[in-house]
């Protein structure tokens, strides 16, 4: 019986492998963190599903930990599991990593392209995501590898600070002496609203556009703009654009060094394994 392929999703990548499967007939299971991503993975590939009576792609939503993706990938018959989660969300990887060995399942990781067109990118800028120390590569980017550092680094600065990291480590910024007056948090708005627009037929998601982030970096009147490097999909062009222009500092948390394949190979792996 030929064993199942499993995508962990919840990001663009994610859906770019969802979609592929959808058009090339690839039998697989989706599974989202939560409700509310399932949900918006299911509506963006309805019309796909449509056009391509042959999908067998089915999608799922809920967190699990290493135990219970052992038990789901036994009771899914799971053979094959694509890795496409947030480039950031590290002990969820090394929650799959972990399942997957245990379970002597082929474990691929699906990364986020590194950001290469564009002005952004030159890498040296980004050459501390190798090091501990705080690199300063210019007068306008800086470059730090973990919300503590960059938290270090802005206690020794002065002016407002627009964060766009998310809210989960938002209270590591609490330890910046003037925080309440300095620090202005872009974060996703609460579920039950969200929720709300939805039912109604409203929806706004990221990535901002470069319009967006200079509106609101001269609403907050920032002179220091925090963000991950989350590459193309995550918007990181359009922050480094709206930073430039707005004469802010883009203070930038490296995302963690890993190995894997490309949205492209990992599609050509999903054809491979549907093929043999």
């Amino acid at each position: 019986m030929k064993k199942n392929i499993l995508i962990f999703a919840g990001t663009t990548e994610g859906r770019q492998l969802a979609e592929y499967a959808v058009k090339e007939g690839i039998p697989c299971i989706v599974s989202a963190a939560t409700e509310y991503g399932e949900e918006l993975l299911e509506n963006d590939l309805q019309l796909r599903k449509e056009k391509h009576k042959k999908s067998e792609l089915r999608v799922i939503h809920g967190r699990m930990d290493q135990q219970e993706m052992e038990a789901f990938f036994e009771k899914e018959q799971v053979g094959l599991v694509i890795d496409a989660t947030h480039p950031f969300a590290v002990i969820v990887t090394e929650n799959i990593q972990r399942a997957c060995k245990n379970s002597g399942i082929e474990y691929l990781r699906c990364l986020r392209d590194f950001l290469t067109e564009a002005k952004a990118v030159r890498s040296e800028k980004f050459a501390c995501k190798r090091t501990n120390a705080i690199t300063k590569s210019d007068s306008s980017v800086v470059c730090v590898n973990s919300v503590e550092e960059a938290v270090d680094y802005l206690e020794q600065t002065q002016g407002n600070i627009l964060i766009t990291t998310g809210s989960k480590e938002l209270d590591k910024y609490t330890r910046l002496t003037n925080y309440k007056e300095r620090c202005y948090a872009r974060v996703l708005s609460v579920l039950p609203s969200v929720m709300q627009s939805i039912e109604l037929g409203f929806s706004m998601q990221g990535p901002f556009s470069r319009e967006m982030n200079l509106a609101l970096l001269h609403q907050t009147e920032a002179k220091y703009f925090v963000t991950k490097e989350s590459g193309k999909n995550g918007g990181f062009a359009e922050k480094l654009e709206a930073a430039e222009q707005a004469g802010a500092v883009l203070l930038v948390i490296g995302r963690p060094i890993e190995e894997g394949l490309s949205v492209e190979e990992a599609e050509q792996e999903m054809r491979k394994w549907n093929r043999d």
